[in-house]
């Protein structure tokens, strides 16, 4: 019964560390519908020629809240593909706090955030110069609600506080189904015994990465500093600990396809970071 309690707590934390970024993401995506018609196109423009220098730099710090709300702004068509995954590579998760927890770790933080910067910028812009029409679908705002019958004369507050309710609702039950896993079957035991020693831990550790809870930024980072990882394997699988952004991605854009060319793009600029890292 402890366990249970234990699980619905860390669920609970997890999923409400979400919502205020889910409604701003919403509540956004909602005063751009109604007012669209207002909004210069050039603005849109401009915006989305430094979506992934700014994407970088919101991701980079330490919580996993714009990975949501890129992810949300992705789908309505608000930013970018490269805008999305710079997000999504410089998010850091809790590591950066772990590491600042322990004394004398001040170079290695910032080693950490300049990498994840660096990979992020870089990557985001060659996404968007080269493989934006290959990726993305048409988008528009409006996709987001066409189907929930939240609209008509009530404002953008109330529909966007219905969507993030739903939202929220799948949130708390993925995280909490995660969560029981991670509790039965450990992450510790599973990790150590595929980096340990491995020449493949860029790779190995790109993939632990996604497991969308802050559990795989500790585990990470925790064998960093016990000197079981190395600086290029870390990098390597913080850069795709998006958090729960790629699951709200799924959630929030229909096109499956689109989704998966994401992530696969996300693992390859992982990989790659870290094996030249390591070079």
């Amino acid at each position: 019964m402890e366990i249970i309690t234990d699980i619905l707590l860390d669920t609970a934390a997890d999923s409400l560390r979400m919502f205020p970024f889910l409604f701003a993401a919403f509540l956004l995506l909602e005063s751009l519908e109604h007012h669209s018609g207002s909004i210069p196109e050039k603005i849109l423009t401009r915006f989305s020629k430094g979506g992934p220098l700014f994407g970088a730099l919101l991701g980079c710090i330490p919580q996993c809240g714009f990975s949501v709300l890129a992810a949300n702004l992705y789908a309505g068509g608000v930013v970018s593909p490269g805008t999305l995954l710079s997000v999504f590579l410089a998010t850091s998760d809790e590591a950066v706090l772990i590491l600042m927890g322990h004394p004398g770790n001040g170079a290695e933080i910032c080693q950490l955030l300049v990498a994840k910067i660096g990979i992020a910028i870089i990557a985001g812009y060659l996404t968007d110069l080269f493989l934006a029409d290959k990726i993305t679908s048409s988008k528009h705002i409006g996709d987001l609600c066409s189907h929930c019958g939240c609209h008509g004369n009530h404002g953008i507050i109330k529909p966007a506080l219905n969507h993030t309710v739903r939202l929220f609702g799948y949130i708390f039950l993925f995280s909490g189904i995660l969560n029981a896993l991670l509790e039965i079957f450990g992450l510790t035991t599973v990790s150590s015994f595929l980096l340990n020693g491995s020449l493949l831990q860029p790779f190995l550790a790109a993939l632990i990465g996604f497991i969308p809870n802050c559990a795989a930024s500790v585990i990470l980072t925790e064998l960093y500093l016990t000197g079981a990882l190395s600086f290029a394997s870390v990098i390597a699988g913080l850069c795709t600990n998006a958090g729960l952004g790629l699951i709200v991605l799924y959630k929030v854009n229909k096109n499956r396809s689109e989704n998966l060319k994401l992530t696969a793009l996300l693992y390859i600029a992982a990989a790659i970071s870290g094996i030249l890292f390591s070079l």
